[in-house]
């Protein structure tokens, strides 16, 4: 391992660079080809982010559930408040509309006003029947007999209160149940695309009335495309931006389009690989390839200034390109390892999710690291050396200015140094104390996209859109139908109502319910359970009603042995979904005697909660992993454990500073934002060892004088170091053009950390390294370090 540092081997890796250009290039090109042959493969993810292990408890409940009664997740819901809906035209056209959505294959089922059902009780033989409460034909229908059926569907049947109205403010819903094979694929996004929302913007456009669309397919479908179409934007405008940073640093388009088409090709291979490995594009991975153009253009940037400089200094092509490979690809490569191994460290987490997301970037990174390291030199081998114009912005003042007030501070403003960072860090931990924690499922969406809006729309008026299923195993044949059973479901539902954040929920209760308001002739006021003594002479009807296709299958499966209470949600955060738990389990204990019964909370809106406080978890492990990789290579690198620690201050304050900004801000810790400090302590660290691979370089040719050591290697690797992170700032900035609030809070907070983390390594690292100069000056731990660092001094 030793070697791959070495003097030795980069100039071997140089010289067979140069001499094999045209194999390299080929090479490259075939690689392109076949990448670029594996878009084809690319898929986006149409299924909630899964941020748990597939072991995890609640996940093997989930999934428990959809094996009895299917998935949660299929309903689609179209409402409005359209005072004219109960005119026979109204009518008529609603009608037309939910029997078209009928039509589509993709739909199991439709319930609206056109086709409800109640129960009528028979006598003989003694039977419950469903039959429609509007049984006119559409020929036989008058204003007056649907002004008669809404003033009695309102009024008089409080089993569809909530399902398909609201009978306060009249809103009515037609709710379209989705097939559970179309849910989790590419069929949806087509049915909802294609076929629903054409549907309905031919329905409000020719008939002049607002539709409100909701429910989770369509919710996931829209939020899916929004995040297909930023990615092209993403791309597009972290080129524009990289491109024009670039450009205002080096004033050379030669230099700006070549680095450009480094990155291009790096993008074009990002997403080859997501094809050829087979992962989904999720919000996630479609950060990686802007993500590849902003941590690629440092590269560009350290090869094509350094080229430069050898040119400057001595006008030798060819010697300049050597020194290119064997010096800056060196540092270059260090730099690349540790910024995948800081991504990489999410392999670790066991979700899937942030694990492919490891994959990826990790893979991307040394891949944009060797298209760098291959092109810009041999690019440039076939170009005439730059001209003198080329070469002006080496000379700049304004950054020449700026790089002596940095040594102006490091040498006569420590104190200021260290009161302005402990000032920071004690801000910070206060400000970390503010953090909350989120699990939001919608709250990263467009908020000012329609949809979300309409989302609103249906919390207020239906109380969520986000479903929690209960799953009750009675633990015995037909133990769901039992009156003592229904009585423990009723008294739950009863303490759900009560919880302001929940809808009224559905389940076998309602039906049971429904079913003493047809024995009592449709009476509303006997919507109620039946008490002991009406359940026996009321079993036969019961009889009847449980062997009816139509009754309750939706909500007890066939042995009647499991029952299921399906609850709308509003969109509330970690916090509120466990004070509702920590409300409702002892409930559940109390009613349901763990020694009977097993009764779980469940559904994929729970499940995505509970992911983020796994993912906080580790969070802790993938940064601590991160610390200690760096840790281990700074020990390799000087062989002294102060250095360690002094490497790391620079590095781990800036994420303190992040956290205590989140904290302040109102920054919630959620799946989005949750990256930001593995993410940005990858990046940040490279500034860390530009320097110190630099500072290393001095001492050497400084007999080991730290005083003598510090500020060259800080004049020498400011610019470079300055260069890079106004690019990164400016490039993670493109992120908070997304959409997304997850995305803006990721690139708003990563670019403030390393613009901070520039600053500490600029000024509070060369601060340490003089004021601890006698406890760090140790000659004999400092010689012999097992990484050799190549000497700008040595010649070819």
């Amino acid at each position: 391992m030793q070697k791959l540092f070495s003097f030795g081997f980069w100039n071997t890796i140089a010289g067979a660079i140069l001499r094999n250009r045209i194999l390299i290039i080929s090479l490259i090109t075939i690689c392109t080809i076949l990448l670029a042959f594996q878009w084809k493969n690319m898929r986006f993810s149409y299924t909630e982010a899964n941020l748990l292990p597939d072991d995890a408890e609640i996940n093997l409940q989930y999934k428990s559930f959809e094996t009895i009664f299917g998935n949660d997740g299929n309903l689609v819901t179209i409402a409005t408040q359209d005072s004219s809906l109960f005119t026979v035209e109204g009518f008529t056209k609603w009608r037309n509309l939910a029997l078209e959505l009928e039509s589509f294959d993709e739909v199991e089922s439709v319930l609206g006003i056109h086709n409800l059902m109640t129960l009528s009780k028979n006598e003989n033989p003694k039977r419950f029947e469903f039959t429609p409460i509007l049984s006119d034909s559409l020929s036989k229908l008058s204003a007056d007999r649907l002004t008669k059926y809404r003033n009695q569907l309102f009024n008089n049947y409080p089993f569809y209160e909530g399902l398909v109205f609201n009978s306060k403010t009249q809103t009515v819903q037609t709710a379209v149940y989705l097939k559970d094979s179309v849910v989790d694929n590419k069929a949806r996004k087509e049915f909802i695309i294609q076929k629903l929302q054409p549907l309905i913007e031919h329905f409000e456009t020719s008939n002049n009335k607002d539709l409100k669309v909701s429910g989770m397919p369509y919710i996931r479908t829209l939020n899916s495309q929004n995040i297909v179409d930023e990615i092209q934007w993403f791309v597009l405008a972290a080129l524009l931006v990289t491109s024009f940073i670039f450009f205002f640093f080096f004033r050379s388009f030669r230099a700006t389009l070549i680095a450009m088409f480094t990155v291009v090709i790096g993008v074009m291979w990002a997403f080859g690989f997501i094809g050829l490995i087979g992962y989904e594009i999720t919000v996630l991975t479609a950060v990686i390839p802007p993500l590849i153009i902003i941590i690629g253009i440092p590269n560009c940037i350290f090869l094509i200034n350094k080229y430069q400089q050898e040119i400057k200094k001595h006008g030798n092509k060819a010697k300049s390109l050597q020194r290119v490979i064997t010096k800056v690809g060196n540092a270059t490569l260090m730099t690349n390892l540790t910024t995948a191994s800081g991504f990489a460290t999410f392999i670790f987490t066991q979700s899937e999710l942030l694990v492919e997301f490891g994959v990826l970037a990790s893979i991307n990174i040394v891949a944009i690291f060797l298209l760098s390291l291959f092109i810009i030199p041999i690019i440039y081998s076939y170009m005439p050396s730059p001209k003198e114009k080329h070469l002006k912005h080496l000379g700049k003042h304004w950054i020449e200015g700026f790089v002596e007030w940095m040594v102006k501070m490091v040498k006569h403003h420590r104190v200021a140094i260290y009161f302005m960072a402990v000032f920071i860090l004690v801000l910070s931990i206060i400000g970390i104390y503010k953090i909350r924690v989120s699990g939001s499922l919608l709250e990263d969406m467009p908020q000012q996209a329609e949809f979300f809006k309409e989302i609103k729309f249906f919390e207020k008026e239906f109380d969520g859109v986000l479903p929690l299923e209960i799953l009750i195993n009675t633990n015995r044949k037909n133990g769901v139908v039992k009156l003592s059973t229904l009585q423990k479901m009723d008294a739950l539902e009863s303490e759900i109502l009560e919880i302001e954040e929940l809808s009224k929920p559905i389940s076998v209760v309602n039906l049971a319910k429904f079913a003493k308001q047809a024995y009592y002739n449709g009476n509303d006021k006997y919507y109620q359970l039946p008490t002991r003594a009406e359940r026996n002479f009321m079993m036969p009807y019961f009889k009847s009603l449980s062997n009816s296709e139509d009754g309750i299958t939706s909500y007890v499966d066939s042995t009647g042995r499991y029952a299921r209470m399906t609850i709308f949600m509003k969109d509330i955060g970690t916090d509120e979904i466990e004070q509702i738990e920590n409300r409702l389990q002892p409930e559940i204990d109390k009613l349901f005697p763990k020694d009977r019964y097993e009764v779980t909370l469940t559904g994929k809106a729970l499940i995505y909660q509970k992911g983020t406080y796994y993912l906080v978890n580790n969070l802790i492990l993938s940064l601590g992993l991160a610390v200690v990789l760096i840790a281990i290579f700074m020990a390799w690198m000087f062989r002294s454990f102060r250095m360690i620690i002094i490497s790391l201050i620079p590095n781990l304050l800036p994420l303190i500073m992040t956290a205590g900004m989140m904290g302040f801000i109102g920054i919630p810790i959620k799946p989005s934002t949750i990256l930001v400090f593995s993410i940005a302590f990858g990046i940040s660290v490279d500034d860390t060892i530009h320097f110190l691979a630099k500072y290393r370089q001095e001492l050497k040719a400084n007999n080991w004088k730290i005083r003598r050591s510090v500020y060259p290697s800080l004049r020498e690797t400011a610019v470079s170091m300055f260069y890079t992170s106004i690019v990164l700032f400016f490039g993670f900035s493109v992120f908070m053009i997304s959409s997304f609030g997850g995305t803006v809070a990721l690139g708003g907070l990563v670019s403030a950390t390393l613009l901070f983390a520039m600053l500490a390594n600029l000024l509070l690292l060369p601060s340490l390294l003089l004021s601890l100069e006698r406890s760090i000056a140790n000659k004999e731990t400092m010689k012999k370090p097992h990484l050799q660092i190549i000497d700008e001094d040595d010649d070819d």
